[in-house]
């Protein structure tokens, strides 16, 4: 499959990825910019495959993410485990079942979804500037687990806008800050990404050689872009995840009119 890449494709590819680390590594949406990128590049390759190698790219750059938030940001453990956990049963669940549900079917209820979230997002310009967690503990764990499980098997079945639907859930619902948030949903990301690729994987649909080649230039952009968002906090982020959102909104909704 490597041996197939023009030099153009492969170059095409590799900065798609950078720019999708870096994009994810802020505020999510890394999908926004690499699926689509993959789908160009391999026209002939089958979408469960296209899906499968770009989870696995991604997981690099996730990953890599998560670990340089942990460093500064130390969000609740029992809420990170209690998201991440169901996250990733959710995924592989999701990601079993990616061929066989028509995902055309899921877009006007996303696009909806995603519309709601950016227009929530720009009425409340404080949202998740500072910390003022909601619930107690018990309830916020309660909270995390639904979530963690229905947004992790919306992963593995389709994609876009997970990492949306993750911070609104963090920021609105448990009044977390959106850099603690961005750090939270980056775990539960790497959670997601690796259900799916298992899943991915047994069943053959992961171009290997390509996506470890695409997750180094994800990890590229994940360094910069994480450095980035924690020396610009909550402010930059929520600018970013609203960028990220609207351009979502976008994408979905032309696939979505695209397809009647």
């Amino acid at each position: 499959m490597i041996a197939d890449l023009t030099l153009a494709t492969g170059l095409f590819l590799i900065s798609a990825s950078f720019f999708a680390g870096f994009v994810d590594s802020i505020a999510g949406g890394g999908g926004l910019i690499q699926l689509p990128a993959l789908l160009i590049g391999l026209p002939k390759t089958q979408a469960v495959t296209v899906l499968g190698t770009n989870k696995f790219a991604s997981v690099f750059g996730t990953t890599t993410a998560a670990a340089l938030y942990r460093r500064q940001i130390k969000p609740d453990p029992k809420v990170l485990i209690a998201m991440a956990l169901p996250a990733f049963i959710g995924s592989a669940a999701g990601a079993s079942m990616a061929s066989q549900i028509p995902t055309k079917s899921m877009r006007p209820i996303v696009l909806v979804l995603l519309i709601i979230v950016a227009i929530y997002t720009w009425l409340k310009p404080d949202l998740g500037k500072i910390e003022l967690l909601r619930h107690q503990s018990k309830r916020r764990i309660q909270i995390s687990i639904a979530a963690g499980l229905i947004i992790g098997f919306y992963d593995g079945i389709f994609g876009p806008g997970t990492g949306s639907f993750l911070m609104l859930i963090l920021v609105a619902s448990l009044g977390y800050a959106f850099i603690t948030a961005s750090a939270i949903a980056k775990v539960v990301n790497v959670s997601t990404n690796v259900g799916a690729i298992i899943v991915f994987g047994i069943h053959g649909a992961v171009i290997w050689q390509l996506g470890f080649i695409l997750g180094v230039a994800n990890v590229t952009g994940a360094v910069i872009g994480s450095r980035i968002a924690i020396r610009g906090g909550s402010t930059l982020v929520r600018k970013v995840f609203l960028i990220v959102t609207l351009a979502l909104i976008l994408k979905v909704g032309i696939d979505t009119f695209a397809s009647f």
